[in-house]
């Protein structure tokens, strides 16, 4: 059998991307529901929060209105902390954490600062100037039940209809995970970490 000319490759390749566009456009033509998105990012791999400042970072771009609140971590000097607080019109970034349970030891004091940071997010879900909130590892202050699962699906469930909200952290719970709308679990492969290497900038801040 002869070996196709280039002008029959090229052919045969715009023939099949035709055909997988017009299947493409079939698929799309049924997506109408226009909403706002319950988002989770979960699993042992890198890349949860980072990931949710890349959707900030997206979103500030096409000109929404996007809260932060940090459940976990205190007001750590991060570079996406730095690009962020340049349009202070449309990002407020709130690091409302005291480290992690193991650092503080102190489980009244763990209790307080979740209680805070919720109450912190419940007004921003509540004004309609936002366009997304961001509640990086609300999932690690559920795991150690430093807030009330049920109290915290419950106003995901009511939230005003438009507003996106991405949850991150470890350890997503089944209940989270079940009203989301798309949940991505990071994976752990490899990771520098575990070959003894510290946190780099630009990397992990």
């Amino acid at each position: 059998m002869a070996e196709m000319t280039e002008d029959e490759k090229n052919e045969r390749h715009a023939e099949k991307m035709k055909k997988k566009k017009a299947a493409r456009d079939k698929i799309l033509a049924t997506k109408t529901i226009e909403k706002g998105l319950i988002m989770v990012h979960t699993g042992k791999g890198k890349g949860k929060s980072t990931a949710a400042m890349g959707l900030a970072a997206r979103a500030v771009g096409n000109g929404m209105k996007v809260g932060i609140i940090q459940f976990v971590k205190g007001v750590w000097e991060t570079g996406e902390r730095v690009v962020l607080e340049k349009f202070p019109d449309l990002c407020i970034m709130k690091a409302m954490g005291d480290g992690f349970t193991w650092e503080t030891q102190d489980r009244e004091r763990d209790l307080a600062a979740a209680r805070s940071a919720w109450e912190s997010a419940n007004e921003m879900m509540a004004d309609p100037s936002y366009d997304m909130v961001i509640m990086d590892e609300l999932n690690i202050v559920l795991r150690y039940d430093n807030l009330p699962l049920e109290e915290v699906i419950e106003t995901l469930q009511n939230k005003r209809e438009m507003l996106h909200v991405v949850v991150t952290g470890r350890n997503a719970k089944d209940e989270l995970i079940e009203i989301a709308d798309l949940v991505t679990e990071m994976t752990q492969i490899k990771h520098p970490f575990r070959g003894g290497v510290k946190a780099q900038v630009g990397i992990e801040f």
